[in-house]
């Protein structure tokens, strides 16, 4: 264990303990764009800076471990301009759409320019024009907006292991890209939305959530991936009623299973609920055509039919299917159903493979 000093404040934190994590245990409020815990280190976007007694530099705290004796400064005079000069250098190459973007009320960069006082840069120069349409369905890329925290490609190296982006180039000429400046569909890239899940700006939205509304004017219901059985947490974005979006949930402990990644299905595939074509009453063919008939009477009939071919084929001429969107403690009753009522073990799940 090492002690240090934050803000007037002796902490004691285990050795190795970056000073990032000391000082936000010292109840410091470092704010942070390159950095995430589920990432490796890229000490990039520099926000972090902090003052430590007898250092002639400002140090990003996020790559730097914490030590014995240190003395640290987090909101000093030098500090806060340093980080205004930062914010300042971001929004020279940033396009400034905040009252039409999607993350508008929930993006970073417009949070620490409101709480640092940060208008406008006084290092405006020719604007770079990275943007261009990606036809992909999913993803929407606009580079005009981007940061260069490199999270997005940090996050589909290492969550995901589809290394679809990369830098490409140098200096104020730097931007993201995929091999060959392809598109997304051309790439490796799987759709799985890590890089918007990340992403602490406009930079990356999904296309499929795109004017349906702004996430803090929607009501978020914590719920579970319906595609697989795996058993993905997920957060619904709900206004007036219908689901508009999907958010990851990165905290373990409610999302145990997928500490929010998403597969393409979990993250996009959430248009069936409100589909025209969704069945939502029971239907028994009538003379030919479908008609929908109440629950009791399709139970019935169903009842009815499987008696019938089990009394004049067997029961192994019966087979069950058996869904992975639907609970464990279903399957398993459908499948005792099969065997205990029906007679077969005719039995499959559509994720058995």
């Amino acid at each position: 264990m090492i002690t240090l000093t934050i803000d007037g404040k002796r902490v004691t934190v285990p050795k190795g303990t970056s000073l990032l994590d000391a000082c936000r245990i010292a109840g410091a409020d470092i704010p942070t764009l390159c950095h995430d815990p589920e990432l490796s280190l890229a000490g990039s976007c520099r926000m972090c800076v902090v003052e430590v007694a007898g250092r002639r530099n400002l140090i990003a705290s996020c790559v730097t471990p914490a030590e014995e004796g240190m003395q640290v400064e987090t909101e000093s005079e030098a500090v806060i301009e340093a980080r205004r000069i930062i914010l300042e250098l971001l929004l020279a190459r940033h396009k400034l759409e905040c009252h039409v973007c999607e993350r508008d009320g929930d993006c970073k960069l417009q949070d620490y320019c409101y709480r640092y006082g940060v208008k406008d840069s006084r290092f405006k120069g020719e604007e770079p024009h990275f943007y261009k349409e990606d036809p992909n369905p999913f993803i929407e890329r606009d580079y005009d907006k981007c940061i260069m925290c490199t999270k997005c490609i940090r996050a589909c190296a290492e969550i995901t292991g589809a290394f679809a982006i990369n830098l490409k180039n140098r200096g104020h000429n730097a931007v993201i890209s995929t091999a060959f400046d392809l598109g997304l569909k051309d790439s490796t890239c799987v759709f799985c939305g890590q890089c918007i899940m990340v992403c602490p700006v406009g930079s990356l939205v999904s296309k499929v959530e795109k004017g349906r509304g702004r996430t803090y004017q929607t009501e978020k219901v914590r719920t579970v991936c319906t595609y697989c059985g795996t058993g993905c947490t997920l957060e619904l974005k709900v206004l007036n009623d219908r689901v508009v979006g999907v958010n990851s949930i990165r905290d373990e402990k409610l999302s145990p299973a997928n500490r929010g990644a998403l597969c393409v299905k979990g993250r996009f595939g959430w248009d069936f609920i409100d589909s025209p074509e969704r069945l939502k009453e029971p239907l028994v063919r009538k003379n030919g055509e479908l008609m929908p008939v109440s629950w009791e009477e399709a139970l019935d009939y169903t009842a009815k039919r499987l008696k019938e071919v089990k009394e004049k084929w067997g029961s192994d001429s019966i087979a069950v299917f058996t869904s992975a969107r639907t609970t464990n403690e279903e399957n398993y009753l459908l499948q005792k159903l099969a065997r205990a009522v029906i007679g077969t073990n005719n039995i499959d799940h559509c994720a058995r493979l």
